[in-house]
């Protein structure tokens, strides 16, 4: 029966793909964006063609023209939800102003009738710094194209990430691409043009949407509306580009070329006609440094990506329209390797007791495993103007990763230290998300109203392969032979361990997790109130089911006179277990052979039981005269069943875990200069308190048994929580037509290092020295001994005794003489999990990027020049230390990267 609903969902699919290439291929607006539409007449309601109509947002710098036809009417489509200040100039006439914002499907109609030039009428426009803020109880950051275009990012493989990272508050950075919103593990979403995307998008475990696709985004970071669900610490609200009303063709080919053999081509073309448009990118990366690896020296990180992207428009008729996003994504690359597998350090003896050579006369040789994901993405949709006051809108999606992880060709070279990997592995994860989505926008009066309903069904299918390559992991580990009772890991372990001249061990995972959600909101504005109000049910059925009520209520209050917004919000939230590798997690335990290797305390499943949240927030936007605004929020949120990552059996595959509760209080906020005579900043910065609680509860390594909320929960802080973090962006181009300068500083205050030796406290590593003296043992938080290379890693050094790759501090290490260059250590019997804990050491990183849009003063064809620094000043700094979600990274190095375009 399972295997026949696969099958009737995806004809269904594929029939409604096919009805969409049938009629063709333009949208008045899609689920995330308006239209604003007109006409503009004389004094004599005669009509004016080749009027200029202009709508602008200084905020997020969206700015788009237009002209009007030849009955005087004009149109913009595929306009993110927004306020804007629309003018509207033609010869002979007076200059004519007006705010608008959609903020629904619903087009928004405008009636223009123009002063004859010399008339003393004008049409009044709001007060200064009126058009810097908007009257919303949700707190957010609206980024547009012009924006990004000249933002210097960190990383090209993971661009959405950086311009996230960067542009937003709330925002904790991590290595490859992943970032943490408002101290929750990558608990962040995506809603491209209306599809939802909860998955993860970190670039270890799927592909993101091109950068070059985005026409602007908005980052939720307040309490989320009623329309959003699943993992909502951070919602990325994306709006594609569209050929819709592109009547000439225009386009661009850029190519650059940077460190590390770093080269990358886009192609990118949008044109239509007022009732259809194409869009359509294709781009190719290729580069020897693919990830963050764990040594600033780079080691076997060679990695490449090609994106295909198409979004087609077309408008049937007045009433009706149909939307298709098409994409397709191929990623390979290297794991880096450390100094330890790159030359297979003897860190124990065992890995080159034979001369290098493996348990059958081979030569080991360095690590050498490799991923590959293929993401492809399909979402038609149909929406119909029911009247002027009501759009309905339908779409469908499919969206599947396909998640490859390769082993080493000799198994024996991916033994490492044994903190970190101890058996060899392979993996084929794929997962399928397809549904479907409805909903219904009607305005009138006060009233913004929209109902809607998501189904969708996730197909998870799992295959690991496992071989242990570690000789002492049984006799030392597991103490073999024990006698222990079932399920005995000497008993069920000498079968797959590879030094003993075992075989792979398979594990197959199958599960269909379906989702229904249901939701009605209505934001009502009445005089200078702003109130939106939700209601959201959403029902989960995976390994276990949920159901769970979730009112949302926003209010704000407009005090116009001062141009401040004041705003309160409450949401209740249903937390959603992450699917990548959940099977795993949930019934891994009950597997004979993994339960040892995950480190079970129990032999039978722990399965995840959905979260849920009540978060609370209240905020205040100011503008100050025409050209600086701020926005900052306070944040409060407490989470039952709190979601984290660990690792399978010390290898680098990643399984969600959950945790008892957490409680998350914080604030965030974000200065904007619109541009002022060429110049513009933005500045962004966040203090968020990530303490989650013990025991675990769900996944692999739940201690089921401890009852939830017990006084056995102690709280500590997870390792993507930070102190502190601050991004400021500036921007100035002397003049319109003319060369352009960016500039970012991005200041980490540093994550949690909980691995970190330290002496006192909670700390591990507390010991004396052969004199008796206080002193601190060089091992992880485990009592697992660092190798030299993971102390060279760390910055550690023992009086002037500084760890090498190759050569071990002293161990232990004298309390006085003990330190890092790369962490902050707490000091001596003041570490605390949740008050003090090690932390990674602060950072700033400066980058800086300069163009020319238009070197030859070209009108129909253009060629630009763009050159940026990433960290132009080589700091030599950490993203993390072992953690145990993703282990050992640094930022990266000093990068310079020329690029090359030509503009149609």
């Amino acid at each position: 029966m399972q295997a026949s609903c696969r099958e009737s969902l995806h004809a269904a699919l594929i029939v409604s793909f096919c009805l969409v290439l049938g009629l063709s291929v333009s949208a008045q607006s899609v689920g995330n964006s308006g239209s604003i539409n007109g006409s503009v007449v004389d004094p004599t309601g005669a009509v004016v063609s080749n009027a200029n109509v202009d709508i602008r947002n200084p905020v997020s710098g969206f700015d788009r023209s237009t002209t009007t036809d030849a009955t005087g009417k004009f149109a913009f489509t595929n306009v993110p939800f927004n306020p804007y200040h629309l003018t509207v100039t033609a010869t002979g006439f007076s200059s004519y102003a007006q705010d608008v914002e959609p903020r629904s499907s619903v087009p928004v109609s405008v009636a223009i009738s123009l002063k004859v030039s010399g008339s003393t009428t004008q049409v009044s426009v709001e007060a200064e710094g009126g058009d810097l803020i908007e009257n919303d109880s949700t707190f957010h950051t609206d980024v547009d194209r012009n924006l990004f275009d000249k933002l210097p990012l960190e990383s090209q493989s993971s661009s959405v990430s950086s311009l996230v990272t960067l542009a937003t508050p709330g925002i904790s950075a991590d290595s490859n691409g992943l970032f943490h919103g408002l101290g929750d593990h990558a608990e962040n979403s995506f809603s491209v043009d209306g599809q939802p995307i909860t998955d993860q998008q970190s670039k270890v475990f799927s592909n993101q949407i091109p950068l070059e696709s985005i026409q602007s985004m908005e980052v939720i970071s307040g309490a989320p509306p009623a329309e959003y669900g699943d993992k909502t610490s951070i919602v990325i609200n994306v709006t594609t580009r569209s050929g819709q009303g592109e009547t000439t063709p225009h386009g661009s080919f850029t190519t650059s070329y940077g460190s590390f053999g770093t080269s990358n081509a886009t192609l990118d073309l949008g044109y239509g006609g007022k009732n259809w448009g194409n869009f359509i990118s294709a781009s190719g990366l290729n580069s020897g440094r693919f990830l963050d690896p764990p040594e600033f020296a780079v080691m076997h990180d060679k990695g490449n990506e090609e994106n295909l992207f198409d979004r087609v428009d077309y408008q049937i008729t007045s009433a009706d329209s149909i939307h298709l996003n098409f994409g397709y994504t191929r990623s390979w690359f290297q794991t880096p390797n450390t100094f330890d597998s790159q030359f297979a350090t003897p860190w124990n003896g065992v890995v080159v007791a034979n001369g290098g050579r493996d348990p059958n006369g081979n030569v080991v040789g360095p690590a050498d495993q490799r991923s590959q994901i293929k993401t492809f993405n399909i979402a038609p949709s149909w929406t119909r103007l029911l009247s002027s006051n009501a759009v309905f809108t339908m779409g469908a999606f499919v969206r599947r990763d396909q998640f490859n992880y390769y082993p080493s060709g000799n198994p024996f070279a991916d033994l490492g230290p044994t903190n970190l990997q101890r058996e060899t592995v392979g993996q084929d994860r794929k997962l399928t998300n397809a549904g479907v989505r409805s909903d219904l926008s009607y305005v009138k009066g006060i009233h913004n109203l929209k109902v809607g309903a998501v189904y969708q069904q996730t197909f998870l299918d799992e295959q690991d392969t496992l071989g242990i390559v570690d000789p002492t992991l049984l006799p030392v580990t597991f103490g073999c032979p024990n006698g222990r009772p079932a399920p005995d890991p000497c008993a069920v372990l000498p079968a797959f361990d590879l030094t003993r001249g075992g075989h792979l061990f398979t594990f197959n995972g199958h599960t269909d997790v379906k989702e229904l959600a249901l939701y009605a909101r209505d934001n009502i504005v009445k005089g200078n109130w702003s109130l939106n109000l939700g209601l959201r049910a959403d029902f989960y059925n995976g390994l276990t089911t949920h159901k769970e009520p979730e009112p949302r209520v926003g209010v704000a209050y407009n005090i116009k006179k001062t141009n401040t917004v004041l705003r309160v919000s409450y949401a209740r939230v249903l937390e959603t277990p992450f699917n990548e590798n959940l099977v795993l997690s949930s019934v891994g335990c009950a597997n004979d052979v993994l339960n040892p290797l995950l480190g079970c305390t129990v032999s039978g499943s722990t399965p995840f039981s959905p979260g849920w949240r009540n978060e609370f927030h209240a905020g205040i936007q100011q503008a100050f005269g025409r050209y600086l605004v701020f926005s900052g929020e306070y944040i409060w949120k407490y989470t039952h069943n709190a979601y984290d990552f660990s690792i399978l059996g010390n290898t680098p595959i990643t399984f969600p875990i959950e945790w008892d509760r957490s409680k998350i209080p914080g604030y965030a906020g974000r200065v904007s200069v619109p541009n002022y005579r060429g110049f513009s900043a933005l500045a962004v910065f966040s203090s968020v308190a990530a303490r989650f609680f013990t025991p675990q509860i769900g996944g692999a390594g739940a201690v089921p048994a401890v009852a939830v909320g017990s006084t056995t929960s102690t709280p500590f802080r997870i390792d993507h929580d930070e102190k502190f973090n601050l991004t400021a962006h500036i921007q100035y181009q002397p003049w319109k037509f003319g060369p352009w300068f960016g500039f970012n500083w991005r200041y980490d205050s540093g994550l949690v290092a909980g691995q970190t030796p330290c002496f006192g406290g909670n700390c591990a590593q507390t010991t004396v020295d052969s004199t008796g003296a206080p002193a601190v043992a060089m091992t992880d938080s485990f009592g697992t001994p660092l190798t030299a290379d993971q102390e060279f890693e760390a910055g550690l050094f023992c009086g002037s005794i500084r760890a090498t790759p190759t050569v071990a501090l002293p161990n232990p290490c004298p309390l006085s003489q003990y330190g890092s260059t790369l962490l902050n250590v707490p000091k001596p019997n003041t570490e605390n999990d949740d008050k003090n804990p090690p932390r990674i050491a602060a950072r700033s990183l400066f980058d800086i990027s300069v163009g020319h849009d238009n070197l030859f003063r070209g009108d129909k064809y253009k060629v630009s020049l763009q050159v940026t620094a990433i960290n132009i000043t080589n700091k030599y700094a950490l993203y993390n230390f072992l953690s145990t979600f993703s282990g050992t990274h640094y930022v990266t190095p000093r990068t310079l990267t020329a690029e090359l375009g030509f503009h149609f």
